[in-house]
């Protein structure tokens, strides 16, 4: 009992120090800016903070607990994300609902089905119904450069296997390479790139960049360093619905659907309206979404839901921007926490546009933890060295902070980030925290200089020691 009262006066001693007489923040370049907080949960008392727990920060993707917490509260749990398939006269038309999980083999089982159940052939057209969603399908404030790749796929009504498409490239002994994407997808990749040695590619500073254009073409240039195994690479499909419809063209094919009219965008007018439903798709409830949103850090099940929050809260197709205010009054409405004043772009996080504070953080935190029993999210998100995004972090694989933190990181350009739960001897939450950085920008090595640990791995260590063992030591009341 000792050791714990000394504990709590070291730690209660450090709040009337700026964040600079605190040896982890210390450990990061200069520039950076770092807002942190430890407060107990039982007790409500505020251990540690830099004293600047109101300052905006980009949260990155600690802000999917927000968006988690507001799905939780306005769709429940039985919540699934529905995609019918319905005949209006002789067309054929797929309702789309932004499922971020719908697969090219679930459209053709829905056909297979419809198929089955007597759809003999399609004599009209088949509509593609994108009307769930509308806006934009990228938000603001999103990098221009990584748009290319799957973190950044657009949020559409219209998706289609995580409008995402897996390639690799290969480097060749004649100073050039080659792409091979998988046949079966309708796109189209170049490469002008070169493979290059490594004292090349650093003289010359030459990196592998993407281009794309319409119509789902790609393009790679710059250079590649020379290796004997393929670089794995995931494109964000710049056009879902130009994708669903030559991916729905080929599977009616392959399935022997005689169709004789086109795929087109939209729903059918004009016509005598003779509905009858065929078959719906339904995506797995809404707590296995969040799960694989929160552990493996899915920015698409991010936005989806946020527009979808959009459409339910406010009637009407849902958007980033509409999505963003849903959220907003959710929170409010049943939390108290107020995030009017609070600049959000997206539910992701993948907006540089987003800000917020660690001391908001810390109440939505609390209010997960409080109200745990009915939302059950905190054994959705990743714990250190174990699961999710927090297996292989450095700073956490070892004892004694593997296993002992549950968290959900964050990180974009210049921020590193980390918002959760130290845990008691017990494992269970006793303490919540938050990890703000930005403006990281450490001091680039030479090629030949001596394996070093990174500035921010060294930060992460003491301050996650500093986390578990407050944790495990906190006093009982």
């Amino acid at each position: 009992m000792q050791l714990s009262k000394l504990f709590l006066v070291f730690f209660v001693s450090l709040l009337s120090l700026p964040v600079f007489a605190y040896l982890p923040a210390e450990q990061l370049p200069q520039g950076s800016r770092a807002s942190l907080i430890i407060e107990s949960l039982s007790q409500q008392d505020t251990l540690f903070d830099t004293q600047n727990n109101d300052v905006f920060f980009p949260p990155a993707s600690t802000l999917k607990l927000v968006t988690a917490l507001a799905a939780k509260l306005e769709l429940g749990d039985n919540f699934r994300y529905e995609t019918r398939l319905e005949q209006i006269d002789k067309d054929i038309v797929i309702h789309f609902s932004g499922d971020p999980t719908l697969t090219t083999e679930d459209l053709k089982q829905l056909f297979l089905i419809a198929k089955r159940n007597g759809l003999e052939q399609i004599d009209g057209n088949i509509w593609l119904d994108n009307n769930a969603f509308t806006g934009y399908d990228r938000a603001v404030g999103w990098p221009w450069d990584i748009l290319g790749v799957c973190y950044s796929a657009p949020a559409t009504a219209i998706t289609l296997d995580g409008n995402c498409v897996q390639a690799s490239i290969y480097t060749q002994d004649d100073g050039q390479t080659r792409v091979y994407v998988p046949e079966h997808f309708p796109v189209y990749v170049t490469t002008q790139a070169s493979s290059v040695t490594k004292d090349h590619q650093e003289s010359t500073q030459c990196r592998l960049e993407l281009v794309t254009s319409p119509n789902n073409h790609y393009q790679l240039q710059g250079c590649l360093i020379k290796r004997s195994k393929p670089l794995p690479l995931k494109f964000a499909v710049q056009d879902p619905e130009l994708y669903t419809q030559r991916m729905l063209n080929n599977m009616l094919s392959k399935i022997k659907l005689p169709f004789s009219g086109s795929i087109k965008i939209g729903t059918p007018t004009g016509i005598s309206q003779v509905t009858s439903n065929l078959v719906t798709h339904h995506s797995l409830p809404l707590i296995n979404l969040l799960t694989t949103m929160l552990r493996e850090s899915d920015n698409l099940i991010a936005d989806n839901l946020t527009k979808t929050l959009g459409a339910k809260f406010y009637i009407q197709p849902g958007s980033f921007n509409n999505g963003t205010q849903a959220i907003k009054q959710i929170i409010f409405a049943h939390t108290g926490i107020d995030l009017r004043d609070i600049p959000m772009a997206d539910g992701s996080g993948l907006s540089r546009n987003n800000r917020f504070s660690s001391l908001t953080m810390a109440k939505i935190l609390r209010h997960i933890w409080l109200n745990d029993d009915q939302l059950q999210l905190i054994n959705l998100m990743p714990k250190s060295g174990e699961s999710g995004t927090l297996k292989y972090r450095r700073s956490m694989r070892k004892e004694p902070i593997k296993g002992q933190i549950i968290a959900k990181s964050g990180s974009l350009y210049g921020s590193h980030n980390m918002a959760g739960f130290g845990l008691n001897h017990s494992g269970q939450p006793s303490t919540l925290f938050v990890q703000y950085i930005a403006d990281y920008f450490p001091e680039k090595k030479n090629s030949d200089s001596l394996p070093t640990i990174a500035p921010i791995t060294q930060f992460e260590k003491m301050f996650y020691r500093d986390v578990v063992s407050f944790s495990q030591d906190i006093p009982k009341k």
